[in-house]
């Protein structure tokens, strides 16, 4: 179909796409569980819904998204840079904080903290302690998982080594 034409979704008046908080989930939950390490700005702005002329500029305004770029110049982006797109997508757009107002908030909470406000339901503004609460009980599920992770890989080293004797 040629450009211009077929329906067009719906817009804001700035140009942005209305968000999709469900669809975000979803995307958040496949990127979690994907084991891709970098994806490439095209990729992030389809999986965030954010253009890549954003992404571009929001690297200029907050440090903490700094995506490594490969040889060729082109910016690859890892899971955490893409949690911290949906982390602005979140301030600037939803709960409608200036690109200075955000930037203050991520700095009183830090960043680990502000990531944490992503598991946290759309429009409840959690105070600094909510935020370390929530934090400390998904690093213990991370922990967990982590650990069952390495006892597993350990587990298949000793059968390897087995392995490897019998065959000596």
């Amino acid at each position: 179909m040629p450009r211009g034409t077929g329906s067009k979704s719906v817009k804001d008046v700035d140009g942005i796409e209305p968000v999709d908080h469900e669809g975000d989930a979803a995307a958040r939950a496949k990127l979690l569980a994907s084991d891709k390490r970098y994806y490439r700005i095209g990729e992030v702005s389809r999986l965030t819904g954010v253009k890549a002329h954003v992404l571009r500029y929001w690297e200029t305004e907050f440090r903490w998204m700094a995506p490594p770029k490969s040889r060729s110049k082109q910016r690859l982006y890892r899971k955490r840079d893409i949690e911290f797109v949906w982390l602005l997508k979140r301030l600037l757009w939803d709960e409608r904080y200036t690109i200075a107002g955000a930037r203050q908030r991520i700095q009183e909470l830090g960043v680990e903290d502000a990531l944490a406000l992503l598991d946290q339901p759309p429009g409840t503004s959690a105070t600094k302690s909510e935020v370390e609460a929530a934090v400390q009980a998904a690093s213990s599920e991370k922990w967990v998982s982590f650990r069952a992770a390495l006892d597993e890989m350990q587990s298949e080293l000793t059968m390897l080594r087995g392995v490897l004797q019998e065959g000596s």
